[in-house]
């Protein structure tokens, strides 16, 4: 897509050389994509529930998922989870070594536990030699929320200091157990701790890093807490997964996710909607506009084989499509997208790749442009990249 400078990751951001693991059989970390990852919310005793809000999310574009199991009750319902989930489950515990043995034998693709807090080595020993058995990675998951005393003391509080030293101390454990299927979280609710705390680590280790402000809040003010703790890391080549933590439903966290992920080069798939804010000189119902094109395109078909889970990450597949109000900028960013409308006084210009195709008037112009997006995606998905 010519003239709009750079647009993968590969122009501008050199990622952070990590060790490759396999979470099921998503790659994680060395030259593998970033992936998204989120949590249910459901009881996961319910396994209907879960596997239904598992095949959501999976649908919206996730392509890990993590479900709590707090009790061996849960544990036990994880086999039939993971033989019907259509994402790799990972197994979330805490304190109990017993309810990780359990979920590795259920067959999860993956855990999230602190050896340090299951109780003594031995503990800790069954664990790795479960995970052993299966190859299953161990995440070790750091909370600003949830750091030892002594290490509290130490530093006389919580710091990006304390968070690191907490999770090289969690890591010292399974190393000695000679197990390096290992990938490291340093959550906060704090975007400054957060992101000092993951530079840290990234130049501490090689481990794969997850990403994620902690209890960022509700959508709107969480997705930006998320977006500059997440985005300011993946812009340093730090992060291998990632997660936007949002109250209410994670179905709320993967658009934001992918969004992200597109923003910064990550993700090349899918579909970007540029529109300008308005003004006094727009002349046509801009926000109606893109309200519709936004509900048409992403209930397409072809984009959701282009931006699903199965898609290449970062292959350049997809579509730009800018909806601008007037003659000023318009044009010009018209021109840029792969599919563009320039609005006027009544009516707009539709550009393909720089060229003006069709002029509409405003009640059609909806029609007009989705006929270009639609065949400009068919060529893509032929194409099976960029023409």
């Amino acid at each position: 897509m010519e003239g709009l400078g750079l647009r993968t990751a590969a122009d501008w951001i050199s990622r952070r050389r990590t060790r490759a693991l396999y979470v099921g059989k998503v790659g994680v970390g060395g030259a593998h994509p970033v992936s998204v990852q989120s949590m249910t919310n459901t009881d996961t005793r319910n396994v209907p529930a879960t596997l239904a809000q598992i095949r959501a999310l999976a649908a919206a574009g996730c392509e890990l998922v993590r479900v709590a199991a707090p009790d061996m009750d849960a544990a036990l319902c994880l086999g039939e989870l993971v033989r019907s989930s259509p994402l790799p489950v990972v197994a979330d515990i805490h304190f109990d070594y017993r309810l990780a043995v359990e979920s590795v034998r259920q067959g999860v693709h993956g855990l999230r536990l602190n050896p340090g807090n299951i109780g003594a080595r031995r503990n800790v020993e069954e664990v790795v030699r479960a995970a052993s058995e299966r190859r299953v990675p161990i995440r070790i998951g750091v909370n600003a929320g949830s750091l030892e005393k002594e290490i509290l003391a130490r530093y006389g509080g919580v710091t990006p200091e304390a968070m690191a030293e907490s999770a090289l101390n969690h890591i010292r454990i399974l190393e000695d157990l000679y197990y390096d299927q290992i990938k490291i979280s340093l959550k906060a609710s704090s975007v400054p701790l957060m992101v000092q705390a993951c530079r840290l680590m990234a130049d501490k280790t090689d481990y794969p890093l997850h990403l994620g402000v902690t209890e960022a809040g509700l959508p709107g003010a969480g997705a930006v807490k998320s977006a500059l703790g997440i985005g300011i890391l993946l812009a340093e080549g730090v992060g291998d997964t990632i997660r936007v933590s949002l109250t209410g439903d994670p179905l709320e966290e993967i658009p934001v996710a992918k969004q992200i992920l597109r923003n910064l080069g990550l993700r090349g798939g899918g579909a970007e909607i540029v529109s300008c804010p308005t003004c006094g000189r727009c002349q046509v119902d801009l926000p109606a506009l893109v309200r519709e094109i936004q509900a048409r395109i992403h209930a397409m078909p072809e984009l959701a084989r282009l931006e699903g889970p199965e898609a290449p990450a970062g292959d350049g597949r997809g579509v730009t499509v800018a909806v601008m109000g007037c003659a000023v900028n318009g044009p010009g960013e018209a021109r840029a997208a792969d599919v563009g409308v320039a609005g006027g006084k009544g009516e707009g210009v539709i550009f393909v790749r720089g060229e003006v195709r069709e002029k509409a008037p405003e009640d059609r112009i909806v029609d007009v442009l989705m006929r270009f997006v639609e065949e400009y995606l068919a060529r893509e998905t032929a194409a099976g990249g960029g023409e």
